[in-house]
């Protein structure tokens, strides 16, 4: 018999939700999937699938751009809180 142990992982309560439907309908369990995820990783040599960054898309860089541009923008009309805002785009 292989030698088991056993280990316990803390998360969102609706992520192993979606996780354990997802894994049925493959035909195994969460632990079997955590298994695979592990042996994959020692095969491997480390986490089997790309770890990166989510980089913007270009419509939002754009944005934060000029976002930026407004911020250092001292000729742009400032408001003191956003109901002052909102009564202007009102008139």
């Amino acid at each position: 018999m292989t030698n088991t142990t056993n280990f316990s992982v803390r998360m969102d309560s609706n992520i192993k939700r979606q996780c354990e439907e997802l894994y049925g309908e493959l035909g195994m369990n969460l632990t079997t999937a955590i298994n695979v995820f592990l042996r994959q990783s020692i095969r491997v040599g480390g986490i089997p699938f790309e770890v990166k960054k989510d980089r913007p898309n270009r419509e939002t860089m754009t944005a934060l751009l000029e976002a930026e541009r407004i911020a250092k923008d001292t000729s742009v009309r400032r408001y003191p809180d956003v109901e002052e805002a909102l009564l202007e785009l009102k008139r």
